[in-house]
């Protein structure tokens, strides 16, 4: 299994999840336009994309949801609470998926998680490859980690989390005091060290890579929060690459990015 990020931060979220045969979106926060430029960027045809798991309905995660589905034909997976917020979807043009019960797209088996965060019925998104069994996790937009999500990343081989900002960054930066008060409740964002005690907390052991999503532009740098989440991850005696995903440009492949060329080796 192999990730790539589109973007992600507060102007729009994409993430393609590539599994055997199988391409699928977690979220379309952008314009079909730019979905289309970001996936060539990143050498992926839009039609080869199958589907896309919203992960909830606000702006930024949803914006291209309903273009990229006229124009491209990708089905649509999500909570029914994401799913009735987002605009001009057609009706019977989705599929409302209940967090907890188990559902496929092609190679991947998934499971959606109820988080925390001021939107209708947000979650996270678990995915596991049928047939090489590779676990990956997609986690942002949440205010804190539930026990039922963090059992849930136990042996995770991907994480994708949202690491929002720096603690005393926002206390002290250009924000108004209401909105930092958003931010840092339980059903706002992940600080960075919300984020670091997640991934400290897993076992390592076949954790290869922890991807920090939705890094905000004004409240965090990409420096501080990849030190914090790697000062964790030794602490707890791990050690995996750490990257922040950008906002304005295509990032990856991360997870199994050898296996593509050992399957060609093979074959030839």
């Amino acid at each position: 299994m192999r990730a790539w990020t589109l973007g992600s931060g507060s102007r729009g979220n994409a993430i393609v999840l590539e599994c055997g045969n199988t391409r699928i979106l977690i979220d379309a926060g952008y314009p079909a336009r730019t979905l289309a430029r970001r996936l060539a960027a990143a050498d992926i045809a839009p039609e080869s994309i199958s589907a896309i798991v919203v992960t909830h309905e606000h702006i930024d995660h949803s914006r291209g949801v309903a273009p990229a589905h006229a124009r491209w034909a990708w089905q649509v997976f999500g909570t029914a609470g994401t799913l009735s917020g987002i605009d001009a979807l057609p009706t019977g043009s989705s599929n409302a998926i209940e967090p907890g019960t188990p559902f496929a797209i092609g190679d991947l088996d998934i499971s959606l998680v109820r988080v925390p965060h001021d939107a209708t019925a947000p979650t996270a998104v678990l995915l596991t490859g049928r047939q090489s069994g590779f676990r990956a996790a997609v986690a942002h937009d949440l205010g804190m980690v539930p026990d039922g999500l963090r059992g849930a990343l136990r042996d995770i081989d991907l994480l994708l989390i949202e690491s929002n900002h720096d603690d005393h960054m926002l206390r002290t930066g250009p924000y108004p005091a209401f909105l930092q008060q958003r931010i840092a409740s339980r059903t706002g964002h992940l600080s960075n060290h919300q984020t670091a005690e997640v991934v400290g907390g897993l076992n390592g052991a076949t954790l290869r890579a922890v991807v920090l999503l939705h890094l905000s532009e004004k409240n965090n740098t990409p420096a501080i929060a990849t030190a914090s989440a790697k000062l964790a991850l030794r602490r707890a005696g791990g050690s995996c690459p750490v990257t922040a995903a950008p906002q304005g440009d295509v990032a990856g492949p991360y997870g199994d990015v050898n296996r593509r060329t050992q399957q060609l080796a093979l074959a030839i």
